[in-house]
């Protein structure tokens, strides 16, 4: 596939929460293909950290996670949350909220406002920015090592701009698509690593998303790391591929050694 030109995107919003694999650093090669489509809603079945969704802009939106405490955080964010719990790069007190935000989520309060703040609160304090969580459902990502973490308190500036968003939290092909709806997806990495979530996300997972996509009529981008066996399954579904060498290099040449991404397109 031919490259794209960069196009320098300015969000109003920085994405909210800590997220690995973050994927702002994209943005510069996928406004380029969303702009003819700013009409279209844009679906995010894997929406992670908004980075993408707060970078695009769209008017409407449907975006889902299987990771229910961050779509939860998002639904309270798009209420113009304030955040009033304390909040402190402290051991203890990071010890404190983590046993609490995991007492409310074994008794089923996990959709509440305190569940919100907690895991803004665990997300910007705890190792690193990781969201891991053990068979239980408990998070359990320890202390981190910051010499200074700056607090948000005030989002009320994010809800005019995810007033026309729909959250959802589940499996992706639960999700009722439009025919005409853009989709981008960014799934977890395929990598060992896939406790993203209690239910974790596999190498089926990956097979089930691809396919999921290729039946959708409208424009899709799908992103993910240049495996092999991700490209041979991506290929063979008849997405055209785009090969990234790094955050801010992006190789058209063929060469796929040294692909670290592959951005795969259908119908744009």
């Amino acid at each position: 596939m031919a490259c794209r030109g960069s196009v320098q995107g300015d969000s109003r919003l920085k994405p909210p929460l800590k997220w690995a694999g973050g994927k702002r650093w994209l943005l510069p090669y996928l406004l380029p293909v969303w702009q003819p489509h700013r009409h279209r809603r844009l679906v995010e079945p894997c929406c992670g950290g908004l980075a993408v969704t707060l970078g695009l802009l769209p008017h409407r939106a449907l975006l889902n996670d299987i990771n229910q405490h961050a779509i939860n955080f998002y639904r309270w964010l798009k209420q113009g949350l304030y955040i009033t719990l304390p909040m402190e790069n402290d051991p203890a007190m990071y010890c404190q909220h983590r046993k609490r935000f995991n007492h409310l989520v074994l008794s089923g309060q996990g959709a509440s406002r305190e569940a919100a703040e907690l895991f803004y609160y665990l997300n910007r304090t705890c190792y690193n920015g990781l969201c891991r969580f053990n068979r239980s459902g408990e998070f359990n990502v320890p202390f981190g090592r910051y010499r200074r973490i700056g607090y948000t308190r005030d989002f009320s500036p994010y809800a005019a701009v995810l007033a026309g968003w729909e959250f959802t939290a589940g499996d992706f092909e639960h999700l009722e698509l439009a025919p005409d709806d853009f989709v981008y997806a960014d799934p977890p990495y395929d990598v060992e690593f896939t406790s993203y979530s209690r239910e974790g996300f596999g190498w089926d997972d990956q097979v089930r998303l691809a396919k999921w996509l290729a039946r959708h009529p409208g424009p899709v981008v799908l992103s993910n790391q240049a495996t092999p066996r991700i490209i041979e399954l991506y290929e063979g579904l008849g997405f055209a591929l785009t090969y990234l060498a790094g955050p801010r290099r992006i190789s058209c040449n063929g060469n796929r050694k040294p692909a670290e991404e592959v951005l795969a397109y259908r119908g744009v």
